[in-house]
Order: structure tokens, then sequence, then C-alpha cells
């Protein structure tokens, strides 16, 4: 029964007895009320040819980057809940305490999520992957432990103070044995109305002896999800990459999803390939997305644009395009 658990709970660690190459982590987007300062803070641990423990450190602002390493030794994890700690910091799913002060910099501080709105999970369809979180020996995993939320407290970052209060997140988290080989991921929580987020991505997904093109997108509005997945039988009508833009269409038999993405530049992350984080990632919280969702009779739903988008179009982007 453990494993249905897990899947049933995505947030909790999946690593009990997984042998290299593994990798699960973490990804908390925070931004303070007067979305002046924004960060993602990401812990995990990767197995593989440099086993270690981790904590990266983006600042959506500027695009600068720290990455923290601990022996894989000071990662410990709950069986029956989400709750990791590594070295002298602690992350669960409503409250991150951090406590480092080395060469690097200085991170500290207690932050608490308020009003989560996590992802359904279901029997048939435990979280944003669908049926797909069932299969076996998937190259990577995903979940959505928060669409969007409020924050309260307060983080020093090197010489700087913050509060976060009144300020929104947004959570989520990987697993599995490496990131794919190409895709495109996008996230808002901040459009005019509080309350609304998309989440959005698109990946090569190996498959058997092939792979294929799949994608998962859920936009939160008025308290009703809107999703569209490969597990859904919604499609693809376009996906037109350019070097400053993405523009996304999908549809299934009731709407229409118009989504058009900017690019600016980012920070490098680090992501993990079968060996060791080894992927140099570039992303932003600094992108814009238009998102219009419509009834395929034409009826506007929802037209708004996302500030403060999280973006990363990694890989052999010319591929996933152009994929069939």
């Amino acid at each position: 029964m453990g494993i249905f658990k897990n899947f049933l709970d995505p947030d909790k660690y999946h690593g009990f007895g997984k042998k290299p190459p593994f990798f699960e982590g973490w990804y908390y987007k925070i931004l303070s009320q007067d979305q002046r300062s924004k960060y993602a803070i990401i812990p995990g641990i990767i197995l593989g040819a440099d086993n270690h423990a981790f904590i990266q450190l983006l600042n959506g602002s500027t695009g600068e980057s720290v990455y923290w390493k601990f022996p894989s030794s000071s990662f410990t994890a709950e069986k029956r809940h989400f709750e990791v700690h590594i070295a002298g910091n602690r992350f669960t799913k409503e409250h991150i305490y951090l406590d480092i002060d080395d060469q690097l910099g200085v991170l500290q501080g207690e932050l608490k999520f308020h009003n989560t709105t996590p992802w359904p999970v279901s029997l048939f369809s435990p979280g944003i992957m669908g049926w797909y979180a069932w299969v076996p020996r998937m190259e990577t995993y995903h979940g959505v432990g928060s669409l969007d939320h409020t924050i309260s407290g307060k983080l020093k970052i090197n010489d700087v103070a913050i509060d976060f209060t009144g300020g929104r997140g947004y959570s989520e988290k990987d697993w599995g044995a490496a990131f794919p080989e190409a895709y495109i991921w996008f996230q808002s929580n901040h459009f005019q109305e509080p309350g609304v987020s998309l989440t959005a991505s698109t990946a090569i997904i190996p498959w058997l002896r092939s792979s294929f093109r799949g994608f998962i997108c859920g936009l939160w509005y008025q308290g009703q999800l809107y999703r569209f997945a490969t597990y859904t039988g919604a499609f693809i009508e376009k996906l037109d990459i350019f070097q400053d833009h993405i523009e996304w269409i999908i549809s299934d038999k009731r709407y229409k999803l118009q989504m058009n993405a900017s690019r600016p530049e980012g920070g490098v992350l680090l992501g993990p390939d079968e060996l060791e984080m080894g992927k140099r990632i570039n992303e932003t919280l600094s992108s814009t997305v238009e998102v219009r969702l419509a009834k395929i009779s034409g009826e506007v739903i929802f037209f708004d644009t996302g500030r403060h988008t999280g973006l990363e179009a990694h890989g052999n982007l010319r591929r996933l395009a152009k994929y069939d």
C-alpha cells in the first residue's frame, strides 16, 4: 500500500529504497506583497555519480542564483507526510525554515503558507499527471503542491531582510531519473484577480522504445480547475517557439486555451541528468503570459495577462515544437 499512498500524496518524498539514478526536488516560488522581491527556493537530493542534497536559490529580479551542496546524509524525510530536512533547514507544504550562513551567502528565516490550493487528487487521477502517475519507470514524475497561497514571514538573504507577509506563493515538485530531453514550463499566479493560477508544461516523454510529446496544463479560476492534458484527450493545436516568445494553443471538445508567453533573460539553475546535477537550465521569473480561455462556441471565459511568470524552455526545442 505504500506506493499507492505516495502517489495519492505526491508532495511526500518518493525516494525511500530507490537506487541511482534518482532525484527529487521541491520548488517554492515566493513573491512579496509589493512584488518587488521574487525568488525560487529549490531543495532536493540526487543519487548518482555524486550523491548529495542541495538547496538552490534564484533571485527572480536579478537572475542571480546560488547552489548550496550538502552531504546526502544530511537529508532526512518523514514517511507518513511531506516533511524534509536538509542540514538545519526544514521544508513542508505549509512552512519552510532556513538557516544557511557560509561563504556562498546567507539564507535565513521562516515562511508560512496559508490557504494552500492543492491540485485535486483521486485514485484514477492522482494529481497533475493523471493516470500516468501510476506508470512505472517514467523518466520524470511531476506534482503540484499548491496552485496559489498567501505568505507570512521574513527571510534574510545576504544583507537584505525581506518581509514576505501578504505576498503570494506557488509550489510544485519533480522526481525520477532525469529531466526530459526537451521541455517547456511556465507558471503564474499574479493576474488582475487574486487567486487565479496557471501552470503549463510540455515535454518529450520516453515511452517503451519510442517517445511522445506529452503536456499538462491547469488554469485555476474562480474555484474551478480547467485542465488540459494528454490523458484528458486534449491536443496541441499550435506550439510555436521563438527566441523572444512562445505561442501555444490547446483544445479539447469544450474549450480552447491560448497562451502567449514572453522569453526574457533569466538565471541559471542546475537540473538532473542520469549521473549528476549537470544540466544548466535558464529560468526567469520575469516572463509575462497572456491567457485566453474560451468555449468552443467562442464565448470567452477568461482573458488576462499573468505577471512574474516563471518560465523554462530547455533542450531540443525545435524537435519539441515539430513533434508528431
